[in-house]
Order: C-alpha cells, then structure tokens, then sequence
C-alpha cells in the first residue's frame, strides 16, 4: 500500500527534516528542564545559579518556540499536501522558508548558549517572554525575526497550495484539515505582527545601541498580543489530530465536521483580543482594559468546550463500533496499547485539567493570588507541555511511518514513554500548583529564603520539591525513550504496509454546515476588527503617557548615529 512517502516523495522530505528539528530542540530543551527542575530544588546543583538563567531562556525557547513551531509546519505540510491531494507549488519555495526557519532558530539557540561561556561576547537570558527591560544580544532577536519570517513563508506556500486547488474545485468545501491549517495561519499573521514590531522597531535598534532606551510597557504589550494566541498556535496542530486522527485511532469517525470548523473559527476570532489578561499588574494600563480583556477570554471556553464533546463523542463511537457497551463500559474497549491513541488521550484529559487552573489565571481578582508564582508554569506545562507536547510525540507514532516508510520500532517503548510523560506530569503539575497558592515565585534559581518558611496545610515544602525533581527527571527519561525510539525507527528497513494511513469521512460531513463558514476573509476581516476595537485604546494611553521610546527623564529616548558609526564599522573590520 503506498503511503505518504511514496505519493509525495518530495514533501515527505520537508516533513522529515521538519521533525528531525523539532525532536532536536526537544532533547536539548528537555536536558535543561531537567537541570532546572533539580536546581531550583535544590535537589543536585551542577551549573551556578546566574547560568541558571540562560539554561531558562533555553529551556523556553527551545520548546515552546523551536520544537512546538517545527512539529507544526511539519503537520501542516502533511495535512495540506494529503487533504489536498496534490503537491505543494513550487518545492524550492517550501525548502526556502525552512532553510530560514532553521537558520534563525540556529542564530538564537547560539546566542543563549553563548551565555554559558563568559569568553563568549554574547548572550540572551531574557527567559522565554523576551521584552524590555531585560536585554539580549541583537543577534538573539535578529534570529527570531528570521524564525517568524519563515513562519509567514510556510503560511504563504499553504495558501498557495489552496489558490491552486481552489482554482479546479471551486464549488467543493476546503478539505478539513486544509480548513484548520489556514484559519491557524490567518490567526498566526494577524497575531505576530505584535511581536515583530516589537522586535524590528524597538528591540533590534535598542540591543544594538542605535537607540538609548524603550517603552518597556510598550514592548511588554505587544509581546502579550503574540504571547496568548502563540499558544493556540501551538494547540492547534494538536487539536487537528485530535479531531482527524484520534476518532480514526478509536475504531470510528469524526463526529462533527461543522463543529470542528466552528472551533477554529472561534479560535481565530478570539485568541488575539485577549492579550492584556497577562498583564493585571501591569500599573499603566487602566482596569477597564484589563476587565474587557478577562471578559474576552472567558468565551475561549466556549471552543474548549465543544472540542471536549465533539473529541469524547467521537471516541465513544470508535468504542462502540469496536462492541463497547453502557455508560463508561465503552472505555474499556478502546485501544490503549496503542501508544499514539493512549498518548492523545491523556493529553486530552490533561488538557482538560489546565483548563480549569487556566480559569484562574484568567480572573482578575484571583489572578493576584498566584501571579507570577510557580502556579502559572505549572498551568502552562499541563498545557503546552502535555496537551501539545505529548500529542506531539504521540502523533509521531502515527505519523513518522507515513512519511519514512518504516513502521514504529517499538510500540511497548512507545507505551511506556507516553505513560511515563503523563506520570511525570502529574507529579510536577501538581506540585507546582500547590507551590504556586504557597506562594512559591517562579523564574528564579533560589525560590528559598533565609528565615522564611512557606507554611502548607498538607505535605511539605520539602515533599513539593521531591516531586517537581521526581516529576522532571520522569519527564526527561519519557524525551530519551521517544528519541531512541524515533531514531530506531528511521534507521529501520522500509515496510510495504507500515500504518494504515486512511481518514475516514465524518458522522456529520461539510456537506451539514454553512457555507459561510468557508469565508475565511469575512472571519479575517472580522478578526482584525475585534483586535482594532481590544488594542487601540490601550495603546493609545501607553503612548500616550511614555511616548513609543520612553519619555521619562530616567529613560532618555534619543537616536544615537555614533553608535550606527561603530556598529557599521564593527561589521566591515
């Protein structure tokens, strides 16, 4: 049976390399989670706590940047290229944003790895939220301007992929995984314009001396106007398995395609509006701002919600399609000893239990309570780090065959890797939201303090540490096991049936929804406007009261053409 490699030989290529990157800033990025779960508890301390910072920027970057984006373009590729049926434009324009995608990514791993070395004069500890007043070196920032550029470029090569087809089939409903690639990417160019400013206009010239200073609330704004939507960015190449691939690995069938489409609209529409939620003790930005912004991110349930029945109704389906029976019976059926389903699962479930400590986060009020303490990077790794990171890995194991021609290595290995996340995950998650009501900071290497003692009503500090180390080191071991793995994999034989690589229609097909819901410019349009009507007043008032390069007297904005003088000349000697 042909499969994915054999069709598409050429995007099969760009997949791969896709991956190979992403599963090497994973390994890299899982070693540093791993010093840092056991240097801020103090557990075994092998780098000094000022490098602690850079192995942070590090950890970060490399995860939640490096590997997330690559994974994605990687899925996107395949799913536009499958859903389509046909090849990708023009090859060279597909190698083209990768090679700058990998190159940017390299310039900024180099530049924060650099800080681990004081001969070096370089370095980017600005952990993974990069805004002023925290400084790093240009070329950390030049780097992740490339990075987005080549994200825009894939972007581009999608939708030209959909001009083509559209052209012959100009009556058919987008394919649904074409569907969700773009409305992700529409959402992705309307939210990274934020960032890009930022980094452009204000952190290049300042990094480079070509500037005295920045509106640090300026820049911290338009980080959190990409900060919230990247993390839909992030969970949308795993809400496309969950809806196209899981109820396939249950035994059945999607069963809403109109609901699924429904969902990525929403997303589109609200993910970006939300922004100023991560900045409630922000004290230049009017309550009433910060209050429209709680509001706005309240309906963000709303597709979370329908996710949570359409992906459950579909699996109970596989489940009785495979003879399941009663109320919770059918879930004793599904196939849990396959490690691509079991591992998309307890992602799911995980994801289900960050979106309740993400409600808390989201309230103002309570939002005092555990702000920057260790309670929010222990919401964000039952998030990000289990339900995409985990989908992630655990849709490699359906995936990978696809575009190798080789069947997994070892599905027991597999197994137990993806068990052994979710069990690690529990105990460090847990540990950190219960740090976190301690009021536990996080971003720091010494969260213990002389004659200070955290007060626990159950447990100790002492228990919570042990199980952040023990969650974290449960963690890095689940990364080796899944690298081995991947790699055994590739280095195998080719198989002539390796996955069965059928998508099933859905329940309920395109065919049962709206036709305008394949309008993406109407739902464009739309977006922009509710982010003009979310930001424009808040920005104003910014500007307004500091001026776009800071006016205070402490902070001097003023251009400085010595500095261009020798920047030029640093570059020509």
């Amino acid at each position: 049976m042909a499969t994915f490699v054999d069709r598409y030989p050429d995007e099969a290529k760009v997949v791969q390399a896709s991956l190979a990157v992403a599963f090497i800033a994973l390994g890299i990025g899982a070693f540093f989670g791993l010093i840092q779960a056991l240097h801020r508890t103090n557990i075994i301390r092998i780098i000094s706590s000022v490098d602690y910072y850079t192995v942070l920027t590090g950890h970060g970057v490399l995860l939640a940047l490096v590997f997330t984006i690559f994974f994605l373009v990687g899925l996107f590729t395949w799913a536009v290229t499958r859903s389509l049926e046909r090849p990708l434009p023009d090859i060279r324009l597909t190698w083209a944003w990768f090679g700058l995608m990998t190159t940017g990514a390299t310039i900024t791993a180099v530049t924060i790895l650099a800080g681990l070395f004081p001969d070096i004069p370089m370095s980017a500890d600005v952990l993974y939220t990069f805004y002023a007043p925290l400084q790093a070196h240009p070329a950390f920032y030049i780097g992740l301007a490339m990075f987005i550029i080549g994200t825009w470029m894939a972007g581009a090569d999608w939708f030209l992929a959909y001009r083509e087809w559209r052209s012959e089939n100009p009556d058919e409903r987008i394919p649904l995984q074409t569907f969700m690639v773009l409305t992700t990417m529409i959402m992705w160019y309307i939210s990274t314009l934020g960032v890009a400013v930022s980094v452009v206009f204000f952190l290049i010239p300042w990094s480079m001396g070509l500037v005295d200073s920045v509106n640090p609330l300026l820049t911290r704004t338009l980080f959190w106007y990409f900060g919230h939507p990247v993390v839909y960015f992030w969970l949308m190449p795993a809400y496309l398995m969950w809806y196209t691939v899981l109820p396939k690995l249950s035994g059945g069938r999607l069963f809403s395609d109109p609901l699924a489409r429904v969902v990525f609209v929403l997303f589109l529409l609200l993910s970006t509006p939300v922004g100023i939620h991560h900045q409630y003790l922000d004290p230049g930005i009017a309550e009433g701002f910060k209050f429209i912004a709680m509001t706005n991110t309240m309906f963000l349930l709303l597709p979370s919600l329908l996710t949570a029945f359409t992906v459950v109704a579909s699996m109970e389906h596989g489940a009785r399609q495979r003879g399941g029976e009663g109320y919770l019976g059918w879930l004793g059926t599904l196939p849990w000893r396959d490690p691509a389903f079991t591992g998309m699962a307890l992602a799911g479930l995980m994801f289900a239990a960050g979106g309740f400590s993400g409600m808390i986060n989201a309230g103002m009020n309570i939002n005092y309570l555990i702000h920057n303490t260790i309670w929010v990077p222990g919401h964000f790794h039952m998030t990000v780090g289990t339900a995409v990171a985990l989908t992630m890995m655990a849709g490699t194991y359906w995936l990978l065959p696809q575009i190798t021609g080789k069947k997994v290595y070892s599905r027991p290995i597999g197994l137990l890797q993806v068990v052994m996340w979710f069990v690690g995950m529990v105990f460090m998650s847990n540990a950190m939201h219960r740090g976190g009501l301690l009021g536990i900071p996080r971003r720091t290497a010494e969260p213990q303090y002389t004659n200070f003692d955290f007060v626990t009503a159950i447990g100790s500090i002492w228990e919570i540490r042990v199980q952040i180390a023990l969650g974290g080191t449960l963690l890095f071991i689940s990364v080796v096991l899944f690298l081995f793995n991947v790699a055994a994999t590739w280095a195998d034989d080719r198989s002539e049936t390796p996955v069965d690589d059928y998508l099933p229609e859905p329940l309920s097909d395109a065919s049962g929804s709206p036709v305008i819901l394949d309008n993406l410019a109407l739902w464009t349009g739309i977006a922009v406007v509710l982010v003009i009507l979310a930001y424009t007043l808040p920005l104003a008032s910014i500007i307004g009261d500091a001026g776009i390069f800071g006016s205070s007297p402490v902070f001097p904005a003023s251009i400085s053409l010595d500095a261009v003088v020798n920047t030029i000349t640093g570059v020509i000697n």
